[in-house]
């Protein structure tokens, strides 16, 4: 006699990759076949669980985790499954419940189709070696999409979709266009952190200047009514668009991964494992705009208690050390107070001098400096551009051996695997490999293939090198005749020339304060400036001393 107190749980499971099998596997087949297999065998109390779209691999899902409940409840009796895939592909999990849990709640686990049966004791040994090959399923499954996907996100395509100021092609849903609303955004982002501008600020002059967020946007795009505050604005919305490196134009695939087909969790890749080719849609920002903002995030600026922020903030290195120069101000100063002294000073208990500067100092220096720019480029803009390019030639001079040696590497593993893969096919003719090994080893040939394939394409395009350095040249061409009269630095400017500047420390052996300073300017390098490549050395004078 059944115990008809307890619930029969009919337990239906199917994933995105069985749905692919056909219909024997569908909910509706699975619920049929275990509601007629109750009624036949007495079962009246029963209750039908189902996970559609959920994999197997783990067992956080919400029918098997309701089930779950009422089987520590006591309050099951029996679980029935169409068969042993059905309720799981974890050889390990799925052994844990049917031969420790849920025989401790005294529940009787059948798979119909496999002809297992808890009571029975049956199939013992063949339901763990059943167990075994329904792990090994999606395993294999999981290479099979990783070299499907290795293949498609290096030949270039997009892995996912569009980010915020790119849509897809109506005509080809593989390419990214630029969306018309949303990229001047984007670029109004740019340019604010450009202008020293924090994610928060920035958050803030949006949501003034009422932008709607990428979510309202895409709300509004569909007919579909807007959130409750479309114009604010988050943080981590800014952050994510000035790092999404495709809006200079480049496909970046490969940003993440996972450890094992069973964890979800995604971890970030290391930047020598992405992918990245060039010009696969029109930019929004320029490389060198793109690479100036990571820089300057790099060198984060907190406003002063004064409510002031340096303007040179971030960008002045101590000479000795190494550690950046913190601005130093406060509600009591005047202007020509605020200063900037070595980290590693810590009022004379740190392990490095001061290196103190005044800003007021700086900023004369460097607008000095900016306008000889200025007026020697626009002087002899051909010899500094023959200067420019001579001096970028020399140091990719230097990468372009080692690139040439690689190349030779990759065409010959690329040769190798051609033998390789001939063999395979070989063999598996032959019937010395199996049909399973032969898929997988090919897969994983073809999948190192197409990337040697896209190295090779890649290092052989060395002029595209020389087209890059022409564009950083334009750029800071583009910068003089931008800024033609500088009458006063802004932060603007200063980020837009400067890269950094080097603080010496102070010489008094001539019983006169002398302090060198450095400027380094944004895509100059090595180039010959005459005097404006040499330091700064300038003595403070009687007056300074008063007001500092």
């Amino acid at each position: 006699m059944l115990d008809q107190q307890k619930i029969t749980i009919l337990y239906c499971r199917l994933s995105n990759e069985d749905a692919l099998d056909g219909e024997s596997n569908s909910i509706q087949n699975q619920r049929e076949l275990l509601t007629k297999y109750a009624e036949e065998h007495g079962y009246t109390n029963t209750r039908i669980l189902v996970d559609d779209g959920y994999t197997g691999t783990n067992f956080s899902r919400p029918g098997v985790q309701e089930g779950f409940a009422l089987v520590k409840q006591g309050l099951v009796g029996c679980w029935l499954v169409k068969d042993m895939s059905r309720f799981g592909r974890d050889y390990l999990t799925v052994g844990q419940y049917t031969d420790i849990i849920f025989p401790s709640y005294d529940v009787r686990f059948i798979a119909v189709n496999d002809g297992v049966d808890s009571d029975r004791g049956d199939n013992e040994g063949f339901t763990a070696i059943r167990n075994l090959f329904n792990e090994w399923y999606p395993r294999d499954t999981s290479k099979k999409v990783r070299a499907v996907f290795r293949q498609k996100g290096t030949s270039g395509q997009h892995l996912g979709k569009p980010p915020y100021g790119y849509r897809c092609d109506p005509d080809n849903k593989d390419q990214w266009v630029l969306d018309e609303e949303a990229a001047p955004v984007v670029r109004h982002i740019f340019d604010l952190t450009i202008a020293s501008k924090g994610p928060d600020q920035i958050a803030r002059i949006l949501e003034q200047e009422q932008v709607l967020t990428t979510k309202a946007l895409y709300a509004r795009q569909k007919g579909k009514p807007l959130p409750d505050r479309p114009c604010h604005w988050s943080n981590q919305s800014i952050v994510g668009i000035l790092e999404r490196m495709e809006y200079t134009g480049c496909t970046c695939n490969f940003k993440t991964y996972s450890k094992s087909y069973k964890l979800k969790k995604r971890i970030p890749n290391d930047p020598d494992k992405l992918f990245i080719l060039p010009d696969t849609q029109e930019a929004i920002v320029p490389q060198e705009q793109w690479e100036r903002v990571q820089e300057l995030r790099k060198n984060k600026r907190r406003p002063a208690k004064a409510e002031r922020q340096g303007l040179f903030s971030g960008l002045l290195i101590c000479a000795d050390c190494g550690s950046k120069l913190h601005f130093a101000t406060c509600k009591s100063f005047a202007g020509k107070q605020d200063h900037y002294v070595c980290a590693r000073y810590k009022s004379g208990r740190g392990t490095c001098s001061a290196h103190y500067i005044r800003e007021d100092v700086l900023r004369e220096l460097v607008l000095e400096r900016i306008r000889a720019v200025n007026e020697l480029i626009r002087e002899d803009a051909e010899g500094f551009q023959e200067e420019w390019l001579r001096c970028r030639r020399a140091e990719q001079e230097k990468s372009i051996r080692s690139d040439r040696r690689e190349l030779e590497q990759a065409k010959k593993r690329l040769s190798d695997l051609d033998v390789l893969i001939s063999r395979l096919y070989e063999d598996y003719v032959l019937g010395n490999l199996r049909a399973e090994r032969y898929k997988k080893m090919s897969a994983d040939y073809e999948a190192e293939q197409e990337q040697l394939k896209a190295k090779v394409a890649e290092s052989e395009d060395w002029l595209q090198k020389q087209q890059d350095m022409s564009d950083g040249l334009d750029s800071f061409l583009a910068l003089t005749k931008k800024y033609v009269d500088v009458e006063e630095p802004t932060q603007t400017i200063v980020n837009e020339y400067i890269k950094q500047i080097v603080v010496y420390a102070p010489d008094k052996s001539s019983g006169h304060r002398q302090q060198k300073i450095k400027i380094i300017f944004n895509f100059v390098g090595n180039v010959e400036l005459g005097d404006v490549n040499e330091p700064v050395t300038y003595e403070r004078t009687p007056k300074m001393q008063k007001t500092a």
